[in-house]
């Protein structure tokens, strides 16, 4: 049977893949078979930021002093921020054992006691990686067996700067794979997962992605959007820093499906971490021919560039972002046309962002039959979200769609700490919505989080417990979206500017009758008249905190009284004297600005008067006084006299 020359390429492609397969194994084995112990570190940035190279060196020195020898293996990210340094140790006779909080002094114990003595040092470890009769596994805690990892599944497992580490485990199958498809089936497939894209807006990516393909125009772009900048959101960052590979490949499929040979990773230059190892995945996928021409030793040839912005937040929306690539100021620009059509220097662009990406290669491995049996049927797949806030276990989170909050939050995350309440969780990003304990049942997918007033977004999302003001949250909101304005419209400049007014006008007190619905009222226009995302979404944290929490809103403006006691102007601290202790002078010793006396009778009092109420006399007075007491108003603080100076 005569061979055709599209057979014969697809056999090219397969058998260099398997090549790259088969020599990548060969080098997970020979790291196997070595006979000696091996420490696995994660130092993504959350891991560094707690400690992590310094616990590796500390490993290395004691190593060092020992004599014990042991290979040391670093890894990227595995989610579980709240564990930071995390340390997985192979030993023999041992399963892999996950240890948390690994402190340099911690990793010299692991290193004497386990290493050298055989001693797993049992208080410190938090489980097993793998199913074993001596150790619990991670896997019986929730905030692991509840998870659907399919984006950040290699993260935390692999090498993010070595693409061996990445091909042993399947890597780039999906694109050698892709490489023997036509372009328009991959598409097809694409669409028929129902992926939506990830940034924030939902957008069918299959849809997307026929539009730039049936574009007319031979130098296509394709654009990695890594632009993360809503406060406490760190996915984009963690998943590049963990597992590049799985971006880029993604990339290099969607290029092949819409006719482009180029591409751009714009990450903000705010992530150095990101920005050197995106760079050098680059280099690595091109020097083993998996970019640049020919790859694969198909007809298909792809270059992909990383850009570097300057952290401006409308930057996020594409066509801002296609204004800072070709140097302009990053403002967004009217639609149509859309950048599917015209896009960067006029060409046609796909812009999807790097969870979008991240999606692309477990669906082509796949099919679109197993994606869509993820999820809900209006939103497959999975989201990644970063939780912070006030809740026990924050981190990075990976869930099917349509897995409710109240699980996400309580079984997952573990619940609000030190007993306190849920009050809100805010979700979406600085644009997201405010929710309150009412919608805890809600199911976590696009349209369900729509209709509550807030928005699935790139997956931020902030859990408040009892102690938090509304208010200041919404102005806190507005301060950063109005900052962040590129002052394009007016609405969203001016107006965003006069809701941040009124908001800090009420925090301090001096809220007025007509307030609460000037604010409505100002927010709604806002929606209505701005131009991108930014200024359409910016009064949400407003109008979902006034529809939910409006009790607070009338209690600042009617009554000068923040009940969460958080703003300044309307809160006061007073000492108990019936739980004061006579003699204890830690609040005398904290306080900046000597505001606090000994009384008559040897206990303390507040000088209202010089009072910052900045609250580290509450932090510092022991808990088995707690004698420190916030109140609001200010005038609800007893009056305690005192001593005239030199008495």
């Amino acid at each position: 049977m005569e061979i055709t020359m599209a057979q014969a390429s697809n056999h090219i492609t397969a058998s260099r893949y398997a090549a790259l397969r088969e020599a990548a194994e060969k080098r997970r084995r020979a790291f196997s078979d070595i006979a000696l112990p091996k420490i696995h570190i994660g130092t993504a940035t959350c891991g560094i930021a707690s400690g992590a190279l310094e616990t590796k060196q500390a490993f290395e020195e004691a190593l060092d002093e020992t004599g014990i020898q042991a290979e040391i293996r670093v890894l990227g990210c595995i989610g579980h921020c709240y564990a930071e340094p995390v340390v997985i140790i192979e030993n023999a006779g041992f399963p892999p054992i996950l240890y948390h909080h690994v402190s340099p002094g911690k990793a010299r114990m692991l290193v004497r006691s386990f290493l050298g003595d055989g001693d797993p040092l049992f208080e410190h470890i938090l489980g097993a990686t793998k199913e074993n009769d001596l150790i619990p596994s991670v896997m019986d805690f929730p905030r692991f067996n509840l998870e659907k990892r399919l984006i950040t599944d290699k993260c935390g497992r692999i090498d993010p700067e070595d693409i061996y580490d990445y091909i042993a485990e399947g890597g780039y199958a999906s694109l050698a794979k892709a490489l023997t498809l036509p372009p328009e089936n991959l598409i097809t497939e694409i669409a028929d997962a129902g992926l939506r894209g990830r940034g924030g807006a939902g957008f069918p990516t299959g849809k997307k992605w026929g539009l730039a393909g049936a574009a007319d125009g031979d130098r296509k772009v394709v654009i990695c959007n890594a632009d993360e900048g809503d406060p406490g959101a760190y996915m984009d960052r963690t998943i590049l820093e963990s597992n590049p590979h799985q971006v880029i490949e993604g990339i290099a499929v969607c290029a092949y499906a819409v006719g482009a040979q180029e591409a751009v990773v714009y990450v903000r230059a705010e992530y150095p971490l990101a920005v050197r190892i995106v760079t050098g995945a680059i280099e690595q996928a091109a020097s083993l021919g998996l970019l640049g021409q020919g790859i694969l030793g198909s007809a298909f040839s792809l270059e992909i560039e990383l850009f570097q912005g300057s952290g401006a937040f409308v930057c996020g929306e594409e066509t801002a972002l296609i204004q800072s690539i070709e140097g302009r100021r990053g403002m967004p620009q009217h639609r149509p046309p859309y950048p599917a059509q015209n896009g960067l220097y006029g060409r046609p662009t796909v812009i999807n962002n790097v969870k979008t990406f991240a999606s692309i290669a477990p669906i082509v491995t796949n099919g679109a039959p197993w994606y869509k049996g993820i999820g809900t049927q209006n939103s497959p797949g999975t989201a990644v979200f970063s939780v912070v806030g006030n809740v026990v276990h924050p981190g990075l989170v990976e869930i099917a769609m349509g897995v409710h909050l109240r699980t996400l939050i309580f079984d997952i995350c573990g619940g609000i700490p030190d007993k306190r309440t849920f009050k809100a969780v805010q979700i979406g990003g600085p644009s997201g919505g405010c929710l309150p304990e009412e919608f805890l049942d809600t199911p976590i997918d696009f349209d369900s989080l729509t209709a509550a007033g807030a928005m699935m977004g790139s997956g931020g999302m902030v859990v408040m417990d009892e102690d938090t003001c509304m208010v200041d949250v919404a102005r806190y909101f507005i301060d950063f979206t109005q900052k962040e304005s590129c002052g394009k419209c007016t609405f969203c400049r001016i107006g965003t500017a006069q809701l941040l007014h009124v908001l800090e006008r009420i925090t301090r007190g001096e809220g007025r009758d007509g307030d609460i619905e000037l604010l409505e009222t100002l927010s709604r226009d806002v929606k209505a008249g701005s131009l991108c995302g930014l200024g359409k979404t910016a009064p949400n944290p407003v109008l979902t905190s006034l529809r939910y929490f409006r009790e607070e809103y009338e209690a600042h403006v009617k009554e000068k009284r923040c009940p969460a006691c958080v703003c300044r102007t309307l809160t006061a601290f007073y000492i108990d004297l019936d739980k004061c202790a006579r003699g204890c002078d830690v609040c005398v010793g904290c306080c900046p600005v000597e505001a606090i006396f000994t009384t008559a009778d040897r206990k303390k009092g507040v000088d209202q008067t010089l009072c910052v109420k900045c609250g580290e006399c509450m932090v510092a007075c022991p808990p088995e006084y707690r004698a420190v007491v916030k109140v609001s108003p200010p005038e609800l603080a007893p009056i305690v006299e005192k001593p005239e100076e030199g008495n």
